[in-house]
């Protein structure tokens, strides 16, 4: 895998975007955040639906998860709007962000003056962080800078034929060149742990997979009782799949052959490189989260009834896995893994695979991005609100 461009980041990082953000702490400050992108073009909005009302496990994962959005490479500087009296502080997100040697400011909105002039003065500092962000240029960057996010969603019984292992060949190739994969969904991993556990590179990481993948099941017996077995959209089972055992053998092949290096929390930053596991929900859009959260500058993303949804700082290459699905949402849809395939080898549509990778890390727009499929941020949460 040849090196690409990216944008250099104080923390040694290497972004394949230059996003200026503005994230809310809380829900309370979605407003805000709204009226400071509509007056600055360019800045990019972090909305999402929390930051308050929650305890123990979630906050940590929220704080977690937010802070590794800020740190994401693909994010150049942060405007951080507080309301004043959430339990996830401005303050405190921006001391976590700034550890990474990026510009961030924040201010809370009850002590500016309410929602107007916190606006204007929003406003005004997301101005001059774009305008030092514009200073930074694209150098040279190894693949052994590269965290490559795998993810289905919408999946069908030629997903696990046709896209998932042809992103299984890149991402195998990422592996090679030194860079590193995450895959995420826990449950969409349940009945493979056999699989994995033989891939692992050592017993503790074999140990840690089991457990995460039997934790899942758990999970999901409890809540589903007798149906757990049949724990898949009604897309899915209309898309041709018969249970999630058949699901989740497809999901693994996006990961290729490489060995499992480690197994890492939601929206934890992995450690080593190579193939790493993510413990995560199979909910789209909080997996992704989880995924940016943890530093990835691309997701590769295989759908096979046709999901369109991506991701606000990073770029979503969408991957059909049938042609007609390709030819029905063509707007969306990056690559057409059927057709890929229909008489060429892995090796040779993994070359075409590959090369769209290179071009979307050098700045290349995804159907998503072109889209403004980015929705809102959605964080994963385990208790209920108090």
């Amino acid at each position: 895998m040849r090196s690409f461009k990216g944008y250099p980041r104080p923390d040694g990082k290497v972004g394949a975007r230059n996003h200026v953000v503005v994230m809310p702490t809380v829900s309370c400050a979605n407003g805000v955040a709204g009226a400071i992108a509509r007056q600055v073009e360019g800045v990019v909005p972090l909305y999402h639906g929390h930051g308050c009302g929650r305890g123990g496990r979630d906050l940590e994962l929220h704080f977690r998860a937010l802070a590794g959005l800020l740190a994401n490479p693909n994010v150049a500087a942060a405007l951080l709007v507080g309301l004043g009296c959430e339990v996830v502080k401005a303050r405190f997100l921006a001391d976590m962000a700034e550890a990474g040697g990026k510009p961030v400011e924040h201010f809370e909105i009850q002590e500016v003056g309410g929602s107007r002039r916190a606006a204007q003065k929003g406003a005004a500092i997301a101005r001059s962080l774009l305008e030092t962000a514009s200073a930074c240029e694209r150098v040279e960057a190894s693949p052994q800078d590269l965290l490559l996010g795998l993810k289905c969603g919408g999946s069908d019984s030629l997903s696990g034929v046709t896209a998932n292992p042809l992103v299984g060949e890149v991402a195998d190739r990422v592996v090679a060149a030194g860079g590193t994969t995450v895959l995420t969904e826990s449950t969409e991993m349940i009945g493979t742990s056999h699989i994995l556990e033989r891939r692992a590179s050592d017993p503790e990481v074999a140990a840690r997979v089991k457990e995460m993948i039997e934790a899942a099941d758990r999970r999901t017996h409890e809540i589903m009782g007798p149906m757990a077995s049949l724990v898949i959209a009604p897309g899915n089972l209309e898309g041709g799949m018969s249970s999630i055992q058949e699901k989740s053998l497809g999901c693994i092949a996006k990961a290729g052959t490489s060995p499992v290096m480690q197994v890492v929390d939601y929206a934890e930053t992995p450690q080593a490189t190579g193939l790493v596991l993510m413990d995560g929900p199979g909910y789209d859009t909080e997996s992704m989260t989880g995924l940016a959260a943890a530093g990835v500058q691309v997701m590769m993303f295989t759908t096979g009834r046709g999901n369109p949804i991506g991701y606000p700082v990073v770029p979503v290459i969408k991957i059909a896995s049938n042609t007609p699905l390709f030819r029905a949402m063509e707007d969306d849809m990056d690559v057409d893994a059927e057709a890929a395939l229909d008489g060429a080898s892995l090796t040779g549509a993994g070359d075409a695979l590959e090369e769209l990778l290179l071009r979307v890390l050098e700045g290349e727009q995804t159907k998503a991005e072109l889209n403004g499929q980015d929705g809102i941020i959605c964080l994963y949460t385990t208790n209920p609100a108090f």
